[in-house]
């Protein structure tokens, strides 16, 4: 996949959270702006904090989709 479409969803305001789909089947979600992060010179590769404090090193040749919103509803504030 090429960055684009991913900086596109990552930068959009009001966030959405976004899950990756590899070309292996896994799933890799992103539910914060913050969780992911790109090389400024290289946009082939992406790294994405996970919720126990590890991270995963995607290569974007391996994005098969990006699904938006995850099926969650997003809270309101009040």
């Amino acid at each position: 996949m090429n960055i684009e479409p991913l900086r596109e969803v990552h930068k959009a305001r009001p966030f959405q959270a976004f899950t990756l789909h590899l070309a292996d089947g896994n799933e890799v979600a992103v539910p914060h702006p913050e969780f992911i992060w790109f090389h400024p010179k290289n946009a082939r590769t992406a790294i994405v904090g996970l919720p126990n404090g590890a991270f995963k090193i995607i290569d974007l040749l391996l994005v098969v989709s990006i699904e938006v919103g995850n099926g969650k509803a997003r809270r309101r504030k009040r």
